[in-house]
C-alpha cells in the first residue's frame, strides 16, 4: 500500500471572471462574512498541517489579489493562469515538485473544513491512484429532452456529485492533462482527465457544505455555512 505523500501542494485555479454570478468583479473577491470568498478558501488550505504550499493561478489582468491579506504567507505564490480550468492547474503543476502530490480546490469553495482535508490525503494509503472529494446523489434525477421535458427517471444508486479538492500524483496529473487538452478531449475538472487515460480515482465522501459559490443565492448559504462551521 502507498504511504501518505511526504510533499503537498495545493493549487487554487482563480483566473475565471464568475459571469454567472452578474457581479462587476470576479465571483472569487465578492465579500462573504467580511472577508473575500477567495480569502477564506486560502486561510483554510494555508493553515493545514500537512499542505508545504498553496499556488493560486491568476487572470493575467487581476487587480484585487495583491489586497488579500494572505498574500503575505509564507507557503503562498501565484502564477499566471490560463483561459480554462485545465490550464490554470498545469500552471500551477509546473511549480510543484513532480515527486509530490496535488490538492486541487475550486476558488469558489470557501467552506472547506480541515476534516475533509485529512480525508482525503489519507485516502491515498487506499487509492494510489487518487481520489476527490464527493457527495452522493440525494435527490431523484430526471433526464430531460431539450425542451426541458421530462423523458426518464435516472436510478441516483452510485451516482455522486464531483466536489474538491481533488487530488492527484504531480507527474501523473500534469501528463495526463496535457494530453488530454492536446487530444481535444473534454477536461471539466481533473479526475476526468485521469479518467480519459485510463485511470479511474476513487471517491471520498464529503460533507454536504463544501458548496462552490455560484449564482448569487450561495452567497446567503455559504454565510451561514461559514457561521456555523465546526
Amino acid at each position: 500500500m502507498s504511504q501518505t505523500p511526504e510533499q503537498i501542494i495545493a493549487i487554487v485555479p482563480a483566473a475565471g471572471i464568475g459571469s454567472r454570478m452578474g457581479a462587476e468583479l470576479p465571483k472569487q473577491y465578492l465579500i462573504l462574512n467580511e472577508q473575500t470568498i477567495l480569502g477564506h478558501t486560502l486561510d483554510c488550505l494555508l493553515s493545514h498541517p500537512q499542505i508545504d504550499k498553496v499556488i493560486v493561478a491568476l487572470n493575467p489582468q487581476d487587480d484585487y489579489f495583491a489586497n488579500l491579506s494572505q498574500t503575505s504567507h509564507p507557503k503562498l505564490q501565484s502564477v499566471t493562469g490560463g483561459k480554462e480550468r485545465a490550464d490554470s492547474v498545469l500552471a500551477g503543476l509546473q511549480l510543484a515538485d513532480s515527486g509530490a502530490w496535488a490538492l486541487v480546490h475550486d476558488a469558489a469553495r470557501p467552506c472547506l473544513t480541515h476534516q475533509d482535508i485529512d480525508k482525503l490525503i489519507a485516502s491515498a494509503a487506499t487509492f494510489p491512484q487518487g481520489a476527490i472529494l464527493a457527495a452522493p446523489v440525494r435527490d431523484t434525477m430526471k433526464r430531460t429532452s431539450r425542451e426541458g421535458v421530462i423523458t426518464e427517471t435516472v436510478c441516483r444508486e452510485q451516482l455522486w456529485h464531483a466536489l474538491t479538492p481533488q487530488f492527484f500524483p504531480v507527474a501523473e496529473l500534469s501528463r495526463h492533462l496535457t494530453a488530454a487538452l492536446a487530444a481535444g478531449a473534454l477536461i471539466t475538472d481533473e479526475a476526468s482527465a485521469m479518467e480519459w487515460a485510463g485511470i479511474m480515482p476513487a471517491v471520498v465522501t464529503g460533507r454536504a457544505d463544501n458548496i462552490k459559490v455560484t449564482h448569487p443565492d450561495d452567497l446567503q448559504l455559504a454565510s451561514l455555512f461559514l457561521k456555523n462551521s465546526i
